[in-house]
């Protein structure tokens, strides 16, 4: 093998990000461990089909879509699909390729995995049975057999559940609820979910996008399925039709950062540079990797502005990779520092000493000539003329491991800070971010985080609120109730009354709905929520006391 593909790679330099961005937070301990993701990487393979039938091969690719997707709210770093094929690839073993447990461990270490899941399906008379298992890659355990079995119609609740149980094989403390998890698919039809896994694995672009379209004709409102399709709208170079798609994915969607890289580099590559700093830039505010400053450098340059800066900014968060060297190189020969150009476009070289265009523009800052701003027509194409214009170069490949590292990274950073607080300010931190997880739909990911708040500190009102939120939007009506009583004898708020009036209302009793309406327009008189409870029970003949 030419290369391993290391998970980790990217931490060191992610790490320099994290600090960055909490630099204006109170200082945390610097002997902390944040060099790696603490054991908790985990390889989902396809699952094997079992049931003789070639029409349900698509179950088995998406175990990893789904287990993926549960397992990150988990807290657990989740190696992706992209990168599972580059292992095979380089191990020169086909996409398909179904490995035995000696392969699967050399693809695990090939991909820095701490855990494996295997596991197999069978269809009988409607009926899927699964079995997983957890292969602990360091000790070379497996662990004994996880099933669950269902209607095949139910098979996010089978995919769920199997989630749930490999996270609770993995970590025994994890304690969101299986509920939570059997909760958390978003209403996407399983015909929508079908053709999404069929349109990500299909041989040809034709019939990718036939089928991710008819994906998102079940359900338009599909975040995954418009991924996937404005990718390969933008692989076909369809890049206004890919920019569309890309913008249909909500902003508080976890996708949204991906397709805002998507949405930059499609308006890129149709010239219009001032939308594409935009994309770039909303990127860069939540997640400032280097390619995403780099971008959004070049497609200010591309305007005649001044990016030094931020091609400062990309350089120093990652001094190993020689184009950012040479866009800052670039832009400093154009405000005409000479001397910092020429410090650049030496360590360009230094890092890659083949580069003809670096060893041309050292040739023209060494003749002290600046040249000319770049125009908005400007292209990579016109980079090369018998009168050397250097352009700086765009990132064009997306990492998503890349992106979602240093995510992971960012919240460790995080839960290291928190844990500096005292214990009610540790839960009010946490609450606020469960109430953005819950307004986003990431149920899984808002149990934990109020878990977490409950645990630093059991007192917290809010948190236990939001807990009997979270089970209310799982349809567990009981552990609602009671978190919702907990809430209010810690201290009486107007969401966890809010919680019992709507119970109330499910379970016939508009009387008790009333009456907790009432509590909580004492508290707030002017909640929205409490308001629109009011008017729905009016509606039904019920005022309040």
């Amino acid at each position: 093998m030419t290369k391993r593909l290391q998970v980790r790679s990217i931490l060191p330099w992610s790490w320099l990000l994290s600090l960055l961005l909490l630099c204006s937070l109170p200082a945390v301990s610097q002997s902390a461990e944040t060099s790696d993701a603490g054991g908790r990487v985990v390889l989902v393979l396809p699952f094997d089909n079992r049931s003789g039938q070639a029409a349900l091969a698509w179950v088995g690719d998406s175990f990893p879509d789904t287990l993926n997707q549960r397992l990150s709210s988990a807290g657990f770093l989740t190696i992706t699909r992209e990168d599972r094929q580059y292992a095979l690839d380089h191990l020169g073993l086909p996409i398909d390729f179904r490995p035995s447990r000696a392969t699967t461990i050399r693809i695990a270490q090939n991909l820095d995995a701490d855990f494996v899941i295997v596991g197999s399906y069978n269809v009988i008379n409607g009926r899927i049975a699964v079995q997983a298992q957890v292969l602990e890659v360091k000790n070379l355990r497996l662990s004994a057999p996880l099933q669950d079995s269902s209607e095949l119609n139910r098979l996010f609740d089978v995919e769920n559940a199997i989630a749930w149980k490999v996270a609770r094989q993995i970590d025994p403390h994890f304690n969101v609820a299986q509920q939570t998890f059997l909760a958390a698919s978003g209403g996407v039809q399983l015909s929508a979910f079908e053709n999404y896994i069929r349109g990500t694995d299909a041989p040809t672009s034709q019939e990718r996008i036939k089928r991710l379209q008819a994906a998102i004709s079940a359900n338009p409102n599909y975040p995954a399925a418009l991924l996937a399709l404005g990718k390969a709208q933008y692989a076909e170079r369809e890049y206004d039709q890919a920019a569309a798609t890309f913008a249909k994915i909500p902003l508080t969607d976890r996708r949204a950062l991906e397709a805002g890289f998507y949405i930059g580099l499609s308006r890129f590559n149709t010239a219009k540079y001032a939308e594409a700093e935009s994309a770039f830039s909303f990127v860069a505010s939540r997640l400032p990797l280097p390619e995403v400053v780099n971008n959004q450098a070049v497609a200010s340059s591309r305007q005649g502005h001044n990016a030094v800066p931020l091609f400062q900014r990309a350089s120093m968060a990652d001094p190993n990779d020689p184009d950012y060297h040479y866009n800052l190189a670039v832009a400093l020969f154009r405000q005409g520092d000479f001397a910092g150009a020429k410090r650049e476009v030496d360590l360009t070289l230094k890092l890659r000493p083949a580069d003809t265009e670096a060893a041309q523009l050292k040739t023209s800052i060494s003749a002290g000539k600046k040249p000319p701003a770049p125009t908005a027509a400007a292209t990579d194409a016109t980079a090369s003329t018998s009168d050397f214009d250097p352009l700086e170069r765009i990132r064009r490949t997306y990492s998503e491991a890349s992106f979602r590292q240093a995510a992971f990274q960012l919240d460790q950073m995080r839960a290291m800070r928190l844990a500096t607080l005292p214990p009610a300010e540790q839960a009010a931190e946490y609450t606020r971010q469960g109430h953005e997880y819950l307004s986003q739909g990431l149920v899984p990911e808002a149990e934990q985080e109020f878990q977490t708040a409950i645990a630093a500190y059991p007192s917290s009102a809010e948190a236990h609120a939001g807990l009997a939120q979270v089970r209310e939007r799982s349809g567990n009506a009981a552990d609602a109730r009671a978190e919702a009583q907990s809430s209010i004898m810690l201290r009486p708020n107007v969401p966890a009354y809010l919680v019992l009036a709507r119970l109330d209302l499910q379970t016939n009793d508009p009387s008790a709905s009333a009456g907790n309406v009432s509590k909580a327009l004492q508290l707030d008189p002017k909640n929205s929520a409490a308001q629109g409870m009011r008017q729905a029970l009016q509606a039904r003949g019920q005022s309040l006391p």
